[in-house]
């Protein structure tokens, strides 16, 4: 059998058009996009039903990103799914701060993990940074504290 030259956009639209036939409802149009991206990501189709978005999530992503915005990451997984050169085009960026040195130390001072100690950095940026936190939950709460005690406001 001869291995057939695929080009992968080629791949991508029919991958999509596999999940599309495949969900057993329609998406909300809106949030379709991101929904197909994260099964496509993950081949699980269980987050058609499983994924919640608050009232603002789009209109606040779509703020942030118009403004230009750093994205945030708890691993260096994350980091590396996303698209560096979308994020370019809008004058954004993405960040992992857990194997930073200085992250390092200041969980080692504070007797707390890498995750809690990057979201403390991620604090001390410029504007609202936007937290993409996948499975540290150190870091979850963490973010939980600052934005109670108001030293840190993300944009989403």
């Amino acid at each position: 059998m001869k291995p057939e030259h695929v080009l992968p956009k080629d791949i991508e639209r029919r991958s999509f058009e596999i999940i599309r036939s495949e969900l057993a409802r329609p998406l909300d149009p809106k949030l379709a996009p991101i929904v197909m991206r994260v099964i496509h990501t993950t081949a699980d189709f269980e987050y058609a039903d499983s994924l919640y978005f608050s009232d603002d999530a789009l209109e606040a992503a779509e703020t942030a990103f118009r403004n230009g915005v750093t994205v945030v990451t708890d691993t260096t997984m994350a980091m590396a799914g996303i698209n560096k050169p979308a994020l370019a085009k809008l004058n954004s960026s993405a960040s992992c701060y857990i194997a930073d040195a200085d992250v390092a130390e200041l969980a080692a001072a504070n007797g707390t993990t890498r995750a809690s100690a990057a979201v403390d950095k991620a604090a001390r940026l410029d504007g609202k940074p936007i937290l993409a936190i996948g499975n540290a939950p150190t870091a979850l709460i963490r973010i939980c504290e600052l934005v109670k005690s108001g030293e840190l406001s993300p944009a989403l």
